[in-house]
């Protein structure tokens, strides 16, 4: 596998860039072709585990992701077999690991062929991600512009580093993971859910709002600098 990964690297920037697209094209595919289990029978296969199951989680959770499965999905799934607790801490575990995965293979295959081609506005676009802070990522996180596998592949293409990057993905996801592994839990063990641990999805929401706001106003000043300066 390694020296296959080595052969490939060492192709031209089209060629890689060419083998992302195809990839991000195969998880679509499969996406809609392979069935999705019932979180209600997952308890069952994690019990069949027994310790390893939350490392399985993790890793499968980050696989998904990576394959481009709605991190809705996995998020439920993952509470309907741990609770809306420890849930939520293995779904966050597996996005932090998805996060780095698409951003990683994103960078490899396809960053040295945007670079060689982005002009004007797309430049100019390009050097905003380079720029980021942790609020830039999550505010785009936060916005419903693609599932969270797709953007990871996306901002390695980019100029972002990844730090923000990371800790932007993990502090955006956050707020709905305990929602929705709230809402997980409740599939297999509906008397045993805190139904308080179900809040913190409505930050989502009013955290997208406050950002959108932040971002139009200073998008909004810039605009009258430039237009005094010239």
């Amino acid at each position: 596998m390694i020296p296959a990964v080595r052969r490939l690297l060492r192709q031209p920037s089209a060629v890689r860039f060419a083998v992302l697209l195809l990839l991000v094209a195969a998880c679509g595919v499969l996406l809609l072709v392979v069935p999705r289990p019932d979180p209600s029978d997952l308890p069952r296969l994690a019990g069949r585990l027994g310790p390893y199951a939350p490392v399985a989680a993790v890793l499968g959770g980050a696989l998904l992701l990576v394959a481009l499965v709605p991190r809705t999905f996995v998020t439920l799934a993952s509470g309907a077999i741990f609770g809306p607790l420890e849930g939520a801490g293995y779904a966050l575990g597996a996005a932090l690991i998805a996060a780095a995965i698409g951003f990683t293979v994103g960078r490899l295959l396809g960053r040295e062929f945007v670079a060689e081609r982005v002009r004007g506005r797309l430049a100019r676009l390009d050097g905003w991600f380079a720029r980021q802070s942790v609020f830039g990522v999550i505010t785009v996180r936060l916005l419903p512009i693609a599932g969270f596998g797709l953007v990871s592949y996306g901002y390695g293409t980019t100029g972002a580093r990844i730090l923000p990057f990371l800790a932007g993905s993990v502090i955006a996801a956050a707020p709905t993971a305990f929602g929705y592994a709230a809402l997980g839990a409740a599939v297999t063990s509906p008397g045993d859910v805190n139904w308080y641990a179900a809040a913190p999805s409505a930050l989502g929401l009013i955290a997208s709002v406050v950002l959108i706001r932040r971002w139009w106003r200073a998008e909004r000043q810039r605009r009258a600098a430039a237009t005094v300066a010239s």
